[in-house]
Protein backbone atom coordinates (compact mmCIF):
# COMPACT_ATOMS: atom_id res chain seq x y z
CA UNK A 1 0.00 0.00 0.00
CA UNK A 2 1.47 3.31 -1.33
CA UNK A 3 2.05 6.34 1.27
CA UNK A 4 -0.83 7.91 0.01
CA UNK A 5 -3.46 5.15 0.34
CA UNK A 6 -2.16 4.55 3.86
CA UNK A 7 -2.71 8.49 4.39
CA UNK A 8 -6.11 8.43 3.19
CA UNK A 9 -7.14 5.00 5.38
CA UNK A 10 -5.79 6.60 8.32
CA UNK A 11 -7.53 10.51 7.95
CA UNK A 12 -10.83 8.07 7.00
CA UNK A 13 -10.71 5.55 10.16
CA UNK A 14 -9.81 8.91 12.34
CA UNK A 15 -12.93 10.87 10.46
CA UNK A 16 -15.64 7.80 10.82
CA UNK A 17 -16.51 8.79 14.32
CA UNK A 18 -17.58 12.20 13.81
CA UNK A 19 -19.89 11.19 10.78
CA UNK A 20 -21.21 8.17 13.05
CA UNK A 21 -21.83 10.09 16.05
CA UNK A 22 -25.38 10.97 16.67
CA UNK A 23 -26.57 14.54 16.10
CA UNK A 24 -28.33 16.46 18.33
CA UNK A 25 -30.35 19.07 16.52
CA UNK A 26 -31.00 22.44 18.47
CA UNK A 27 -34.61 22.19 19.32
CA UNK A 28 -36.09 25.38 17.67
CA UNK A 29 -37.59 29.02 19.14
CA UNK A 30 -40.79 28.44 21.31
CA UNK A 31 -41.35 32.20 20.06
CA UNK A 32 -41.27 31.11 16.75
CA UNK A 33 -42.53 27.22 17.00
CA UNK A 34 -44.83 25.47 19.07
CA UNK A 35 -44.44 21.17 18.91
CA UNK A 36 -46.35 19.78 20.72
CA UNK A 37 -45.21 15.38 20.78
CA UNK A 38 -47.47 12.61 20.26
CA UNK A 39 -47.44 11.74 23.86
CA UNK A 40 -48.75 15.41 24.84
CA UNK A 41 -52.00 15.17 22.60
CA UNK A 42 -54.87 15.66 24.96
CA UNK A 43 -57.24 13.13 23.54
CA UNK A 44 -60.88 12.59 25.26
CA UNK A 45 -61.90 9.23 25.54
CA UNK A 46 -65.48 8.06 24.16
CA UNK A 47 -66.77 4.16 23.44
CA UNK A 48 -67.83 5.51 20.03
CA UNK A 49 -64.76 7.82 19.30
CA UNK A 50 -62.06 9.48 21.01
CA UNK A 51 -61.17 13.57 20.30
CA UNK A 52 -58.42 15.41 20.21
CA UNK A 53 -58.77 19.53 19.84
CA UNK A 54 -55.30 20.66 18.56
CA UNK A 55 -56.48 24.12 17.75
CA UNK A 56 -59.23 27.17 18.23
CA UNK A 57 -62.36 25.15 19.95
CA UNK A 58 -65.39 23.96 17.65
CA UNK A 59 -68.19 25.84 19.88
CA UNK A 60 -66.37 29.22 19.07
CA UNK A 61 -65.86 31.60 16.34
CA UNK A 62 -62.58 30.78 14.34
CA UNK A 63 -60.61 28.26 12.94
CA UNK A 64 -60.61 24.91 15.06
CA UNK A 65 -58.55 21.34 14.27
CA UNK A 66 -59.11 18.46 15.51
CA UNK A 67 -58.39 14.52 15.57
CA UNK A 68 -61.32 12.24 15.19
CA UNK A 69 -60.59 7.97 15.83
CA UNK A 70 -63.10 6.23 15.33
CA UNK A 71 -63.57 2.74 17.27
CA UNK A 72 -64.42 0.07 14.80
CA UNK A 73 -67.58 -1.03 14.56
CA UNK A 74 -69.12 2.78 15.70
CA UNK A 75 -70.72 5.12 13.34
CA UNK A 76 -72.68 8.23 14.00
CA UNK A 77 -76.47 8.34 12.82
CA UNK A 78 -77.03 10.66 10.14
CA UNK A 79 -76.92 14.53 11.10
CA UNK A 80 -75.90 17.69 9.68
CA UNK A 81 -73.30 20.71 10.13
CA UNK A 82 -74.13 24.41 9.91
CA UNK A 83 -70.68 24.91 8.20
CA UNK A 84 -67.95 23.36 5.75
CA UNK A 85 -65.50 20.95 7.44
CA UNK A 86 -62.09 20.00 5.59
CA UNK A 87 -61.42 16.29 6.43
CA UNK A 88 -58.49 14.01 5.48
CA UNK A 89 -58.20 10.44 6.79
CA UNK A 90 -54.92 9.95 8.52
CA UNK A 91 -54.86 6.02 8.92
CA UNK A 92 -57.69 3.18 8.31
CA UNK A 93 -60.80 3.21 6.31
CA UNK A 94 -63.34 5.88 6.91
CA UNK A 95 -66.83 5.20 5.87
CA UNK A 96 -69.66 7.57 4.95
CA UNK A 97 -73.26 7.35 3.92
CA UNK A 98 -75.28 10.09 2.96
CA UNK A 99 -79.50 10.85 3.25
CA UNK A 100 -81.62 10.06 6.20
CA UNK A 101 -82.11 6.64 5.76
CA UNK A 102 -78.98 4.81 8.35
CA UNK A 103 -77.80 2.33 6.15
CA UNK A 104 -74.06 1.13 7.48
CA UNK A 105 -73.97 -1.40 4.07
CA UNK A 106 -74.55 0.92 1.93
CA UNK A 107 -71.43 3.37 3.02
CA UNK A 108 -68.65 4.52 1.33
CA UNK A 109 -65.14 3.55 2.15
CA UNK A 110 -62.95 6.53 2.22
CA UNK A 111 -59.19 5.20 2.80
CA UNK A 112 -55.96 6.89 4.26
CA UNK A 113 -54.67 9.51 2.35
CA UNK A 114 -57.79 10.83 0.96
CA UNK A 115 -59.09 14.45 1.50
CA UNK A 116 -62.67 15.25 1.99
CA UNK A 117 -65.19 18.42 2.19
CA UNK A 118 -68.09 17.78 4.62
CA UNK A 119 -70.90 20.13 3.07
CA UNK A 120 -73.08 22.41 5.38
CA UNK A 121 -76.42 21.62 6.38
CA UNK A 122 -76.59 17.91 3.98
CA UNK A 123 -77.73 14.89 5.91
CA UNK A 124 -74.50 12.08 5.95
CA UNK A 125 -73.39 9.57 8.67
CA UNK A 126 -70.38 8.58 9.10
CA UNK A 127 -67.49 5.94 11.01
CA UNK A 128 -65.24 2.98 11.23
CA UNK A 129 -66.38 -0.76 10.53
CA UNK A 130 -63.93 -3.51 11.02
CA UNK A 131 -61.43 -1.48 12.23
CA UNK A 132 -60.34 1.65 13.44
CA UNK A 133 -59.52 4.94 11.47
CA UNK A 134 -58.21 8.04 12.39
CA UNK A 135 -59.11 11.52 10.63
CA UNK A 136 -58.05 15.41 10.46
CA UNK A 137 -60.74 17.61 10.39
CA UNK A 138 -60.75 21.38 9.91
CA UNK A 139 -63.49 24.03 10.44
CA UNK A 140 -64.58 27.20 11.24
CA UNK A 141 -66.48 27.92 14.25
CA UNK A 142 -68.74 27.53 15.83
CA UNK A 143 -70.13 24.80 14.48
CA UNK A 144 -72.82 22.42 15.69
CA UNK A 145 -74.53 19.33 14.77
CA UNK A 146 -78.40 18.40 14.27
CA UNK A 147 -79.72 15.46 14.44
CA UNK A 148 -81.56 13.72 11.04
CA UNK A 149 -84.84 12.96 11.11
CA UNK A 150 -84.66 9.06 10.59
CA UNK A 151 -87.06 7.68 7.56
Amino acid sequence: MSTLSRSVLSALLFAAPLFLAPVRAAEPDPKAISITLPDKINWRKSPNADTAILQGDPSKPGLYIQLIRWHAGNMSRPHTHNSERYIYVISGTWWIGTGPHYDPASTYPVTAGTYVIDRPNEIHYDGAKDADCVIYLVGIGPTSTTPAEAK
